[in-house]
């Protein structure tokens, strides 16, 4: 198993090493003498790649898939991982969130998917114990576990190749497994570097008709019924046969 978390210009800020030693921050040449000086395990990236989070997932996944058919892509600001026991939830760290991994890695594989994750809200409501599983719902690119799998991100949209890629994958292998006892903490919202860098309310709009036009409306739709002024997340549906 190889964790891989892609950073950029966070190298005072990433925190996913706390909670998993082990990890690999995927960087940039320009950047690579900043983190290692800070002890971090590193991956170098070429620089021309930068400014496309899709790019990198797909650089990334390039890298390791020849040599190994385990791989964990995961972002740099996650505070901790956590797993819902009845109405508690225990944080994962270290051993104990790596044994976590490998029984997601051994379901999955039982499954027969290649692409799995985590609940992306932490929420006790999001999670109800009569479905610990979904295999047609959005799956976000913060957590992907792959499993030798044979689809890429689509680089047009690097700010909605996620739901790209959960409905590509769905139509392609039918299914996709999402863990909804499990969900990630993170600081998204006051990281500075990353996505943040090019993210845009304009480009979000722009990327949204983008995801439409090439899935199409009854299957990429954006959420009116929102308390925001615009949710730049959208509404999912996959047309085929699952949870």
């Amino acid at each position: 198993m190889i964790i891989v978390s892609p950073s950029f210009k966070r190298a005072n800020g990433v925190l996913t090493h706390k909670i998993l030693p082990d990890v690999i921050y995927a960087v940039h040449e320009f950047e690579q003498d900043e983190y290692i000086s800070r002890g971090f395990n590193v991956l170098v990236m070429p620089d021309d790649i930068r400014g496309n989070i899709a790019r990198v997932r797909n650089w990334i996944k390039r890298h390791y898939e020849k040599d190994h058919d385990e791989l964990i892509i995961i972002d740099d600001d996650i505070k901790s991982f956590l797993f819902w026991e009845g109405l508690k939830q225990v944080r994962l760290e270290g051993d104990s969130l790596i044994e976590h991994f490998e029984s997601m890695f051994i379901l999955a594989k039982d499954w027969g998917v290649s692409v799995f994750g985590v609940n992306p809200a932490t929420d006790k409501g999001s999670y109800r114990e009569y479905t610990p599983f979904c295999t047609t719902s959005y799956v976000s690119g913060s957590f992907n576990g792959l499993i030798n799998c044979p689809m890429y991100f689509d680089e047009t949209m690097p700010l909605k190749e996620d739901y790209d890629f959960t409905i590509q994958v769905c139509n392609e292998e039918r299914k996709i497994l999402r863990f909804n006892q499990y969900s990630m903490n993170k600081d998204d919202h006051g990281n500075l570097g990353g996505c943040a860098n090019y993210r845009t309310i304009t480009r979000e709009k722009e990327q949204l008709q983008l995801l439409q036009k090439k899935w199409g409306e009854k299957i990429v739709r954006e959420d009116k019924k929102s308390k925001q002024q615009y949710d730049i997340n959208p509404i999912i549906n996959v047309p085929i046969k699952g949870v």
